[in-house]
């Protein structure tokens, strides 16, 4: 049940098969293979065994791949940190979480050298050369590594496999704990329902610090023995070249990534070649209504949305059949995971109301890295409390919607507003590219709905009480919203998401 040597198992099947293809270089798996061997040995020549954490914080690089498989490989555990992450959050993450040893480069690590002072036992290897540098090199220890290693894989189930920081918006933030039991289901999981073989091939657009660009995406490819193409940077022009000159099959992205291929592909002369394309899929931020028709009007492909955290990978999908996906919906339980919709009580609401969705499977993380509090709260039994709210359609064969996050509802004058409702209203108009809604305090109500817009490119937004008029056309009077700020752009976290709470000071 240890993720690497299921992959490592993988490579020994098909030897020649092309695993990786990153910036136009190719790695066959029995290539990839010894480069996750060659690091594992450098690795366990400074001392990384069980249980010890490696904190990666690079670019998209290959590198990363061969250390995050090599650190799984020896039972130790792997740390992905945003690339862009500054000195006082590395710290906190390194601090937190024990970290042994800290792979980087030179550029963040001069950004973050004097923060890490109090890290007395940290190790730190540079991944690009450590000229004037009092850090280790990662060249150097490959070159000092044994040549007869062979990798362990001392951790397997429910040995943690990876510790995986929340986003933190609000309080500290917290490390999941991911489990090899996790990672494997979860993917068998996403074999059956998407029908993933060893004939797909992946054009990978997303960071690999990320659940979804790594756990996900990389993972899911090198699991079922098919192949990734790889670029350091995201360029829409070059994607879309991309799925066509390399025959993709697969693309996983964002919806800030499908608008940017949108806008790409309505200036392109010549249309790529999209025959051998089987599903375009989208998650880690809600896919507006006018983007995904906007998308199938366009290329022919319907978006298949699903649903997923950090705590608990994948767990519903729209189906692989495209008649079976639904705009705004994240579809059905994958294989081995169960839903529940919950309501205040504990008790399940009725079908087609609104609660809070509770997950169980073996895809649900072990905890949180040293905070059983926040751990026993997170739980009833088996279930985890994902903190989103949503409802399964009764006359769709119980079909989710996602409405938005506990801590995101709105209670005003009693009554409880959901924003993605109120959001999805204001999309709808021409003008209107994204929304979204926040609750701020008010002396009457106890919070009023404030909404904020911005505008298509090359579009005038319309004035507030055109706006508020439309809401009111469509909405109840208490779900409208009081003000309607217009913004350039939403502000967004290197995968997407809405950061709501700082939407806060804009509204004075």
């Amino acid at each position: 049940m240890n993720l690497a040597r299921r992959i490592s198992e993988n490579a020994a099947k098909r030897p020649d098969k092309t695993a990786l293809v990153f910036e136009g270089v190719p790695y066959t798996y029995a290539a990839f293979d010894h480069e996750v061997e060659r690091y594992a040995a450098a690795l366990s020549s400074l001392g990384i065994g069980t249980g010890d954490r490696v904190a990666l914080q690079l670019p998209k690089r290959v590198e990363f791949l061969f250390l995050h498989f090599a650190t799984l490989s020896l039972g130790a555990i792997t740390l992905p940190l945003n690339s862009d992450y500054r000195a006082e959050e590395v710290a906190y993450f390194l601090s937190d979480s024990g970290s042994s040893l800290f792979v980087t480069d030179r550029e963040r690590f001069a950004r973050v050298a004097d923060a890490l002072t109090g890290l007395g036992a940290l190790r730190v290897l540079l991944a690009d050369g450590n000229e004037g540098s009092a850090a280790g090199s990662l060249g150097a220890a490959l070159a000092n590594a044994p040549t007869d290693f062979r990798r362990p894989y001392d951790a397997v189930g429910d040995d943690t496999a990876m510790i995986c920081y929340t986003s933190g918006t609000t309080g500290r933030s917290k490390g999941a704990m991911i489990t090899h039991r996790n990672l494997v289901a979860n993917l068998l999981s996403l074999q059956e329902a998407w029908q993933w073989t060893d004939r797909d091939v992946l054009l990978h657009v997303l960071p690999l610090f990320h659940v979804h660009g790594l756990n996900v995406a990389t993972h899911g490819s090198l699991h079922a023995g098919g192949t990734l193409i790889m670029d350091e940077k995201f360029e829409p022009r070059r994607a879309w070249e991309a799925l066509e000159r390399e025959r993709c099959t697969l693309l996983m992205a964002v919806p800030t990534v499908y608008q940017r291929l949108m806008s790409e592909w309505e200036a392109l002369e010549r249309k790529p070649d999209l025959g051998r394309m089987r599903v375009f899929i989208s998650g880690s931020a809600p896919l507006s209504d006018n983007l995904f028709h906007r998308f199938e009007a366009a290329t022919g492909f319907r978006i298949l949305e699903r649903y997923g955290m950090t705590e608990t990978g994948m767990n519903t999908s729209n189906l692989i059949d495209p008649a079976g996906r639904v705009a705004k919906s994240v579809g059905y339980p994958l294989p081995g995971v169960a839903i529940r919709v919950v309501g205040p009580d504990g008790a399940d609401v009725r079908p087609g109301d609104v609660g809070e969705v509770w997950i169980r499977g073996d895809n649900v993380f072990k905890g949180y890295w040293e905070m059983p509090e926040k751990t026993a709260e997170s739980f009833a039994g088996a279930w985890f409390r994902s903190g989103d709210l949503g409802y399964q359609d009764p006359a769709d064969g119980g079909r989710l919607f996602l409405v938005g996050r506990g801590k995101e509802l709105i209670i005003t004058g009693g009554y409880n507003v959901y924003p993605k409702e109120i959001e999805n209203v204001l999309e709808s108009h021409e003008a209107v590219k994204e929304a979204a809604v926040i609750g701020l305090p008010d002396e009457d109500f106890g919070e009023k709905v404030v909404a904020f817009v911005a505008p298509k490119e090359g579009t005038d937004l319309p004035p507030e009480a055109e706006l508020i008029a439309l809401c009111r056309g469509k909405l109840a009077g208490y779900k409208c919203p009081k003000q309607i700020h217009p913004i350039p752009a939403l502000p967004r976290n290197a995968m997407g998401k809405i950061q709501k709470n700082r939407l806060t000071g804009l509204s004075d």
